[in-house]
């Protein structure tokens, strides 16, 4: 792996800077407070995030890095793997998580498992290296290669376990340790007496005493389940009874009502029909009156002219004698002035016939007319009455025709009614009960039987309360029972388990002793020789053999054959041990070619000293990147002395 290059918007210090990186070696130069183990944090918070949390230090990474004034606290870093897969790395440090993108700027960010606490792990998935292990190792800076005890401890740990066990997190002497404490603090033995398994087997033989005792609540559970059962579809059956005749009343009493509307229509019919009876007699009397007051003029009238005819009778009869005197006294009388005289009775006489006849037909036609106004009186009256019995009439037959179509829709009406509530509780209610019900007409037995039915429910209900007190304290007792039965099936299960784990553990410990032997005879060798070789070539073969191991941590042989602990060597030889110790491990930790980043590693060699790591450096981890910073030109001089290619950057 090898990191390309890095673009820094605001972090610390730095401000808008872009590096970018080399194959081999770089060196990073710059004056002391210039930034340089700024940036080798901000590669590594890239990596693994910025903690917020202080870690013993005075201040957290957060704290100390974020910008005063707010700028854009982020930057990204471009990397390539050993398989030459590209990556760009975006962080904004205010959040927990990074964007990821390949080479085709696709954003797998998801791709990786998310930590709840440490934020996307991408890294770590690809290197297989945590950042714990990443600080022991790969990133050392001067104060930092003497490793302090936590960090010595870890690193030789590792180390150790990678020598016996061929995993860097396995420990197989603690293993076994832990295995046996396990057995005895988990699991217990036969001699033991509050171990797990001993307490499990008291507790199960206890268990089964109280099942013994609670068992017999099962059957009076089941037989009260029975009777609950039977006085609820009781209480269920009266409900519906009960529902179904609060419907029945219901459509009785509406009944009521539609009998009632019936019952105002004939009341109607039969006023308007009295109303028509005593109409008919009044146009009867009243043609009868028009009848006699006809027949009374009539005769009145007759004798009128009968009387009139008798007169004219007798008025030509007086006539033809005055005309015959006239003509009498024509021939006796001589005196002309007597016989002119006479003579004028007849003119006389014919006025006053003309007045007679004029006053006779005038008094006919005055009762004519006095009779054609009494008719017509009655012609009006009689054409009001006629009128009067037609609307009177028409109102009997709408009245009729509605109460036909009221009755109509009444049977209509109470058979779909009484079919509807009779298919509602078809399934519910016994046929003959249904239709004893049906067969209930008046609202009075109605509301007696609602009574009767609500006050056996109500003692149904009664007797299921007593029932439910009763089974509450069965139920209790059950509860217990299932508790019981429970407690005693997990402590069953978990004396097996016991059982089963104190087989595997045995097994375990059997095949670890063995893969143990195996895995010492061939990895010991491989890492103390790589060790050894490293400390030989870092101090130019004054130390040529070195071994580690769990109890006694780094420990060299001296030119005498003895064996001493390094913490009793110089300092600057402690340096170059430690450094070897770390270096010796870069294989071992993942199969990618992680860079090696050195802060100011080298600041108390001198030139010598200074010379042979470079060196060994460029031999040894040629196939890594390593980025080296330092406020000196010392190393730059040594390199370009020796014609090794490197990367000069300047801060």
């Amino acid at each position: 792996m090898k990191i390309n290059k890095i673009k820094i918007n605001s972090y610390g210090k730095l401000k808008e800077k872009e590096i970018e990186f080399k194959k081999g070696i770089n060196i990073v130069y710059g004056h002391n407070e210039a930034g340089k183990s700024t940036l080798i944090n901000f590669i590594i918070n890239s990596f693994y995030g910025i903690s917020k949390n202080k870690r013993g230090k005075e201040i957290s990474d957060y704290d100390k890095y974020k910008p005063w004034l707010g700028e854009d606290f982020s930057g990204k870093v471009e990397y390539e793997l050993d398989n030459k897969q590209k990556f760009e790395i975006y962080r904004d440090f205010n959040k927990k998580n990074p964007k990821i993108y390949n080479e085709n700027m696709e954003d797998i960010s998801k791709q990786f498992n998310i930590d709840k606490n440490k934020g996307n792990e991408f890294f770590y998935e690809q290197t297989k290296i945590d950042e714990d292990l990443f600080l022991s190792t790969l990133a050392i800076n001067q104060n930092e290669v003497k490793l302090e005890s936590p960090a010595q401890n870890f690193l030789i740990q590792k180390i150790a376990n990678l020598a016996q066990t061929g995993d860097d997190s396995v420990s197989f002497k603690r293993i076994i340790d832990r295995i046996n404490r396990r057995q005895l603090d988990e699991i217990g033995t036969d001699r033991s007496r509050e171990k797990p398994i001993n307490i499990l087997e008291r507790n199960i033989q206890e268990l089964k005493t109280e099942k013994q005792k609670l068992d017999k609540y099962v059957n009076l559970k089941y037989e009260f389940d029975e009777e609950e059962k039977f006085l609820y579809d009781k209480i269920q059956s009266l409900e519906y009874e009960n529902n179904f005749l609060r419907e029945k009343k219901l459509l009785s009493e509406n009944e009521k009502i539609e009998n009632e509307k019936i019952k105002i229509k004939e009341n109607l019919i039969k006023t308007n029909s009295e109303n028509l009876n005593v109409l008919n007699e009044k146009i009867k009397k009243l043609i009868n009156k028009n009848d006699s007051v006809y027949e009374k003029n009539f005769k009145i009238k007759e004798i009128e002219k009968y009387k009139l005819k008798k007169l004219k009778i007798f008025l030509i009869f007086i006539f033809i004698i005055l005309i015959i005197m006239n003509i009498l006294q024509f021939i006796y009388l001589k005196d002309t002035k007597i016989r002119y005289t006479f003579l004028l009775t007849i003119p006389t006489f014919l006025v006053l016939y003309l007045f007679l006849m004029l006053y006779k037909n005038h008094k006919i036609k005055s009762k004519e007319k006095i009779e054609k106004n009494d008719a017509k009186k009655i012609n009006i009256e009689l054409t009001s009455l006629e009128n009067e019995r037609k609307i009177i009439n028409d109102n009997v037959n709408n009245l009729k025709k509605e109460l036909e179509e009221i009755k109509n829709e009444y049977i209509k009406k109470n058979k779909f009614e009484n079919e509807k509530i009779k298919n509602k509780y078809k399934n519910k209610i016994e046929e003959e009960k249904i239709n004893n019900i049906i067969e209930i007409k008046d609202l009075k037995n109605i509301n007696l039987e609602i009574e009767q039915k609500q006050k056996i429910i109500d003692d149904r209900k009664l007797e299921l309360r007593y029932l439910d007190l009763d089974k509450r304290n069965v139920d209790e007792q059950l509860d217990n029972l299932s508790k019981i039965e429970e407690d005693l099936l997990n402590n069953n299960e978990k004396l097996s388990n016991l059982n089963n784990i104190n087989k595997s553990m045995n097994l375990a410990k059997e095949v670890l002793a063995k893969s143990y032997e195996k895995m010492k005879n061939s990895v010991t060798p491989k890492v103390t020789e790589n060790l050894s070789n490293n400390i030989s070539k870092i101090t130019d073969g004054k130390y040529n053999k070195a071994i580690i191991n769990e109890d006694d941590g780094l420990i060299v042989e001296l030119e005498n054959s003895d064996y001493v602990s390094v913490n009793r060597l110089s300092i600057g030889t402690i340096d170059q041990l430690y450094l070897s110790l770390r270096l010796s491990m870069i294989d071992e930790l993942s199969e990618e070619k992680v860079p090696i980043l050195l802060d100011e590693t080298f600041a108390f060699y001198d030139d010598e000293r200074l010379k042979n790591i470079l060196l060994f450096l460029n031999n040894e981890f040629s196939n890594r990147q390593i980025i080296l910073f330092t406020c000196t030109n010392r190393e730059k001089e040594i390199l370009k002395g020796t014609d090794v290619e490197f990367n000069y950057i300047s801060l």
